[in-house]
């Protein structure tokens, strides 16, 4: 984020920027793997193969009349900061953003095997918040819940912003984007699980083995109407350092 400059708008110099992007000539190549940022201009794109996870935190709006304002502050930073600091342990997570109370990112696929990344952060997101209402319930103050969302596809990654000014972003378009939003918005709702994921991360999925050799897609279930998988899945490993902390130090609340 950079600072603004308040610097007087031009509604002339706005008419041509206008025309200039308008009337640019663009180029758009498709690529096996991510690009660097820093490869793009405002005159260029790549079109990507990748996964898109979405992690957001449920009944936000209604948090404000639940919560003390510094109460909520505290548990967006501790949720942001391991759900981020999670991602970028991935190689395969090329980029993550944070809005609002939502942390999504951006993994590289370039085989199969990439999908295991991208599900290995869900399921241990489930563990981090698991971990994180514990500790809350510890000081009193009630659980939060997160959905999940994961779609596979093409996005066509560009930079826009105000050109010269250094405040610009990279911006990923596409369905993969929208679908993965779309499918967190079902998690934890209705009866959906925590996690859910589209038919092509599901089908990717297929002949990987979670803990004690059960196959992943065994751990999903089928929503019938609308062609989406879900489930409630967790890290054994922060699972059991978990449980033991229960048994010694139990909270009831």
């Amino acid at each position: 984020m950079r600072v603004t400059e308040n610097i007087t708008y031009d509604q002339e110099k706005s008419f041509d920027r206008l025309q200039e992007i308008l009337d640019s000539t663009e180029t758009f190549d498709e690529v096996t793997n991510i690009p660097h940022s820093d490869r793009l201009t405002y005159n260029n794109g790549f079109y990507i193969n990748c996964y898109s996870i979405f992690v957001d935190i449920r009944d936000s709006s209604t948090l404000p009349e639940k919560y003390k304002k510094s109460t909520l502050a505290k548990i967006y930073r501790a949720y942001i900061s391991e759900v981020v600091a999670l991602f970028q342990s991935y190689e395969r997570c090329k980029e993550i953003n944070i809005v609002g109370d939502s942390v999504w990112a951006v993994f590289e696929f370039t085989s199969k095997a990439d999908v295991l990344s991208v599900f290995q952060s869900a399921f241990t997101s489930v563990s981090i918040v698991k971990t994180l209402n514990y500790k809350l319930c510890h000081k009193g103050i009630d659980p939060v819940k997160i959905g999940i969302g994961i779609d596979k596809g093409q996005a066509l990654m560009v930079r826009a912003g105000f050109k010269g000014s250094g405040i610009n972003d990279v911006i990923y378009m596409g369905g993969v984007v929208n679908r993965a939003s779309k499918l967190c918005n079902k998690g934890n709702k209705n009866g959906i699980n925590e996690i859910v994921v589209s038919q092509a991360v599901y089908d990717d999925l297929q002949g990987y083995n979670g803990t004690n050799d059960v196959p992943y897609q065994n751990m999903l279930t089928r929503n019938i109407f609308e062609h989406f998988y879900h489930g409630t899945i967790f890290r054994i490993s922060m699972n059991n350092w978990l449980t033991e902390q229960q048994h010694l130090k139990p909270c009831n609340r």
